[in-house]
């Protein structure tokens, strides 16, 4: 009932879905995010038998031996083809079933023939033979013979105990895996209804996250000035932005060329009346020492000759330089600001506005296309919104859940009377163990007597009454056997029998999938079917759907439709048409007209203020004739040399007006190199310093306003040319992201469908739980160990008899006995 169960749930939830259908297939997109709320189960996947699992594995290993074949496949094919012949086919049968049937033959000859023994056995003894009679004949041996007899049945004992310990676990074990039934039942029950409630909420869920990905197209399609419009912008930005800024560049450098010509002049200027107050400084000393060369003492030696040195040095009092013949600078300077009249930094500014308000121009060219892109996203959600009620599945699913709550009922009104058989049969097996139970005790308080109670010095009729009692308990042993062995054996036998080919022809086949693979086998369950399966859900029967491939997609937790391949029998994007979206959304974007074409980088005022810049005369200035000239020194000697040198010769003449006048001339050249050739040495410096940077910044004038009149050509003509092509490929971009914001999602609804929707786990766990766990686990394991345990312990009270009998011939207390020889 659990089997058929299993598969009905399985093919009539198959043949409720069978409405889904797979999508095309598309590709991802960043920015969204879906994830299919997970199920949670409560029936767990694999059931654990805990310890006793090594027993189970015992007795396996055992049938196993006894029954080597493999699974017979085609007995069992032709059995259910109706085509099996007992009359002539049950060699086949007997070849399988040839291990068990001889086991079961020997329980049987066990059986029959235990009874007759026994009954015998009574007789003869009653007759006093078979060992009835009370005298004990001397043997030389006989020590020897009770101890080995007693150690012999000590180790037998000790088998049947094992056996019994086995029958006790087993019968335990049974019953309480009975009790877990109910709640092994009602969570199966309870995942298939999660399954089957759960799958509308989840188509629903599933369709319901277009509002997400519409909410992100919106968004966007709202954000196309920055989205759209800065990738364009961003796309001519590295064509556009380097020529602008050259010539932002190079409005600067006209202003600092103007500073920098200023600076040049007005410091030449300085530098020109500097120059003339030095030569006019220099020329009142050099007239001050020739005057005072004419004193009289000059005439008489050695005074002249020193007055001749200092009148020979006199022409190095003069100035070093020309800057008097340097050309002023008022020219270019004119020039310059003639070219400042244009304020070519606004003129650029014009430029940096033309371009930055590309994102807007493309926002406001583009108004009724995001609205009719609009128009095809809602009406594409106004078919999505559709689809859950196109799925004729909710409907059907109401009335298959009315199946699972008869079947619980059903298992809820039987279940107590199959708790109530359990406990007759518990009470059974309880019984069966007790009485082995009862004859292993009487074995061991008989040897426990006779051992501790035997008296070797005692003669076989003055033993001891321990020794006696032990004897008794041996017999009332061996008369309990004799009296229940054949029923336990029958018991044991009947169960082999149907544990043993349970455990062969059904757990282990299911176990390793042998019963799915002969389900699967072509024409077997209907002759004009080639696979069952597939003709019974999608009505296709060529279409290769196996009982197995079924199993193993449920026991990964895949979904319905690619389990059961229902893209064979229907297509949501067919049915949704979204190819049709896709193409207008495609031709919208394809279509979209932005006219950006007037952008103007600099006008032809700004393009004339160039070239007067570059022809303003500033790069054909003779920066080296001024650099020659602010080179030199200001005089031609030093002056504090000079005056130096002339102080120490003024030092060496005698006290007069002569060496007075030297001493205040060499002084006054001293004022002037501090007082005006220092700070003249110093203007020059910085002067040549500026007309360097000058220099720098003019070369190559005509060059550079030739390159950025270039560059600006080129940008210009690509702005007018190629910018066509760049709003055709931002458009073409921006149109795909929009579009793979649906394919995206509908490639997790395609995920969904196929692999996570109605993922028929509970299916294959309530199969495995009325096969596997229920009757394998729960009743044939327990089963088998339990005659395993109790045919073990009953063969082995067949030697425990032999030997009991034998034992008890030495602790009875004999009637008769014969006469020893060491008494003589």
């Amino acid at each position: 009932m659990a089997l058929l169960l299993g598969f009905l749930l399985l093919l009539e939830l198959c043949w409720d879905t069978s409405a889904l259908g797979p999508l095309s297939s598309t590709k991802g997109s960043d920015g969204l995010e879906f994830e299919l709320p997970a199920t949670n189960y409560e029936t767990k996947d694999s059931n654990q038998a805990g310890p006793i699992s090594v027993l189970f594995q015992i007795v396996q290993v055992f049938l196993q031996v006894v029954q080597p074949h493999p699974f017979p496949e085609d007995i069992l094919r032709k059995i259910l083809q109706k085509k099996f012949d007992f009359s002539t086919d049950y060699d086949k049968i007997i070849y399988y079933e040839i291990g068990i049937i001889i086991c079961a033959v020997l329980g049987l000859l066990f059986v029959i023939l235990m009874p007759l023994v026994g009954f015998c056995f009574g007789l003869c003894r009653c007759c006093n033979k078979c060992g009835g009679e009370m005298h004990q004949r001397q043997k030389k041996n006989g020590a020897f013979l009770r101890k080995y007899f007693t150690v012999s049945l000590l180790v037998i004992c000790i088998f049947i105990s094992v056996g019994i310990i086995y029958g006790f676990v087993a019968n335990h074990h049974l019953r309480t895996r009975i009790e877990k039934t109910r709640k092994l039942a009602e969570s199966n029950l309870k995942d298939l209804r999660t399954l089957l409630i759960g799958t509308p909420a989840q188509i629903n869920y599933v369709l319901s996250q277009y509002a997400s990905t519409k909410e992100k197209a919106f968004s966007d399609l709202d954000n196309i000035k920055s989205l759209l419009g800065g990738g364009i912008h961003d796309e001519l930005r590295p064509k556009v932005i380097p020529v602008l800024d050259d010539i932002k560049a190079m409005a600067e450098a006209i202003k600092e060329t103007r500073e920098a010509l200023l600076n040049v002049n007005n410091t030449l200027k300085e530098l020109k009346m500097s120059t003339a107050q030095l030569n006019t400084s220099l020329s009142d000393v050099k007239r001050n020492l020739e005057q005072s060369l004419n004193d009289p003492m000059c005439s008489v030696p050695p005074v002249a000759t020193t007055c001749n040195n200092i009148r020979m040095s006199l022409g190095q009092l003069d100035d070093n330089t020309n800057l008097g013949q340097l050309p002023s600078l008022d020219k270019q300077i004119d020039n310059i600001n003639n070219v400042l009249q244009t304020d070519l930094s606004s003129l650029v500014q014009k430029g940096y506005k033309s371009f930055n308000d590309i994102p807007e121009m493309v926002q406001n060219q583009t108004t009724d296309i995001v609205s009719d892109v609009k128009r095809t996203l809602n009406s594409l959600g106004s078919d999505i919104e559709n689809m859950s009620e196109q799925i004729p599945i909710q409907d059907k699913l109401s009335d298959f859940i009315g199946y699972i709550n008869d079947t619980e009922t059903y298992i809820h009104r039987n279940l107590p009377t199959l708790e109530e058989y359990d406990s007759y049969r518990w009470l059974g097996g309880l019984i069966v163990c007790c009485l082995l139970t009862l004859i292993v005790v009487f074995y061991y308080l008989g040897l426990m007597c006779g051992t501790f109670g035997y008296d070797r010095h005692a003669t076989p009729t003055r033993r001891g009454c321990v020794s006696n009692t032990g004897g008794i308990f041996l017999m009332v042993g061996v008369g309990i056997s004799f009296l229940f062995c054949w029923i336990l054996m029958t018991i044991v036998v009947l169960t082999f029998v149907i544990g043993g080919n349970m455990e062969k022809l059904v757990c282990e086949p299911y176990q390793n999938r042998k019963l799915f693979q002969i389900l699967d086998t072509p024409y077997l369950l209907n002759e004009n079917w080639k696979y069952y399966l597939s003709g019974m859900v999608l009505n296709k029967p060529d279409i290769n759907l196996t009982f197995e491939q079924v199993y193993s997609d449920c026991k990964e937790n895949k979904g319905i439709y690619s389990t059961l391949k229902l893209e064979n029998t229907y297509n949501i994007s067919e049915h949704l048409n979204i190819q049709e979206h896709a193409r207008n959304l495609s031709n919208d974007f394809k279509n979209m007209n932005v006219n950006i074409d007037n952008i103007v980088l600099l006008d032809a005022a700004g393009r004339k203020n160039l070239m007067d810049f570059s022809s303003s005369g500033v790069d054909t200035i003779d920066y080296n004739v001024y650099l020659a000239e602010m080179g030199k020194t200001p005089t031609k000697v030093n002056l504090l040399s000079f005056a130096d040198d002339l102080d120490t010769k003024a030092n060496n003449l005698p006290q007069g007006s002569l060496k007075q006048s030297l001493k205040n001339n060499a002084q006054n050249l001293k004022t002037i190199h501090h007082g005006q050739v220092m700070p003249l040495e110093q203007s020059m410096s910085t002067i040549n310093q500026s007309i360097k940077e000058l220099q720098h910044k003019s070369s190559g004038l005509r060059v550079k306003v030739a390159n950025i009149l270039s560059s600006l050509d080129s940008a210009q003509d690509f702005l007018q040319t190629r910018i066509s092509s760049v709003i055709v490929k931002e458009s073409s971009k921006y149109g795909n992201m929009i579009i793979g914001y649906f394919e995206h999602y509908l490639q997790w609804v395609k995920i969904s469908i196929t692999e996570q929707i109605a993922a028929c786990k509970p299916v294959a766990t309530a199969l495995d739980s009325a096969v596997d766990v229920f009757l394998c686990s729960y009743i044939i394991d327990p089963m088998n160990l339990f005659w395993f345990g109790i045919g073990k312990a009953t063969i082995f009270l067949l030697p425990a008899i032999i030997f009991a009998v034998k034992l008890a011939k030495y602790y009875r207390r004999m009637d008769s006995e014969d006469v020893y020889d060491d008494i003589l």
